[in-house]
């Protein structure tokens, strides 16, 4: 399997944390991805169900759709 790769290879990558109905589900995202869609999702659902961590991301799929959460 490929490694899939960032579509904004300048910004850092962190581990999206996602809590939502009772599960977890975790992904890479690049910096920018991962703060709208937190934007977003906290706009539609709870206020904390989404962490932006700066750690290991090696192991996480990449977020579905990235490149939809790169402009505002």
């Amino acid at each position: 399997m490929s490694e899939q790769v960032s579509p904004r290879p300048g910004d850092p990558d962190v581990h999206l944390s996602v809590f939502l109905h009772g599960a977890r589900f975790d992904f890479t995202a690049c910096l920018t991805a991962a703060l709208i869609f937190a934007q977003e999702h906290q706009r539609e659902h709870y206020h904390d169900a989404v962490s932006i961590v700066v750690d290991d991301t090696s192991g996480w799929p990449r977020l579905p759709c990235e490149r939809l959460y790169l402009e505002p």
